[in-house]
């Protein structure tokens, strides 16, 4: 077993309890965890761990549609991919479960391989979040450690602007711009201007703000 597959969790939603334990018994065959409820409260009221993960939606769920509660998820900040399953499918459903973002839409009875594949492409894309999400975060600490000057003469920096024309726009010598760039770049980690750049896009930065 591979730490990024121990690491991984699914959550299987489904009223069926034989379906519920079957999707659980299959994923925990190839190290994937599991955790299976039988609404959509169920799923709200537990305490999820904080590691990749996807959900296994039926779509016709007790007292509501699983693009529903795909829908309230999204409203309710919770970004997991979902993987639709349904023994009533049809052509209309399955492409509003498509255009709203879902991995997959596969239809009872499961291929057991199809689900997989499906579970590993969420799972995979779930990680791909986190990992954006982590590295916005730290960049984001980066920016917040910049004093009021140096988030001054950032926006400037990454337009490409010369160090003698951004002393010219903020008052300021050349020599004092030069060292709030040194400062600028030492405290964001940026390896290069280019690097500087591309974390300054990320952020959201531009020479705009100035």
């Amino acid at each position: 077993m591979t730490e990024r597959e121990e690491e991984a969790v699914t959550f299987v939603i489904d009223d069926d309890e034989l379906v519920r334990a079957s999707l659980a018994d299959l994923l925990r065959s190839v190290s994937i965890s599991a955790q299976v409820f039988a609404s959509p409260r169920e799923f709200l009221d537990c305490k999820r761990p904080d590691t990749a993960a996807c959900i296994v939606l039926d779509v016709r769920l007790p007292g509501g549609s699983g693009l529903e509660f795909q829908r309230a998820l999204a409203k309710a900040g919770i970004d997991l991919p979902v993987i639709f399953i349904t023994g009533h499918g049809d052509i209309p459903m399955s492409v509003r479960a498509m255009k709203t973002g879902a991995v997959a839409f596969l239809t009872k009875p499961l291929r057991e391989q199809e689900l997989l594949d499906a579970v590993y492409a969420g799972i995979e894309r779930d990680r791909s979040r986190r990992t954006r999400n982590q590295r916005l975060a730290e960049l984001r600490k980066r920016l917040a450690s910049l004093t009021t000057r140096e988030r001054e003469v950032l926006p400037l920096v990454v337009s490409g602007r010369p160090n003698k024309q951004i002393a010219e726009d903020l008052k300021l010598s050349e020599m004092t711009v030069k060292v709030h760039r040194s400062h600028i770049m030492r405290k964001m980690q940026a390896r290069s201007l280019v690097d500087l750049v591309r974390m300054a896009d990320q952020l959201g930065v531009s020479a705009e703000e100035s």
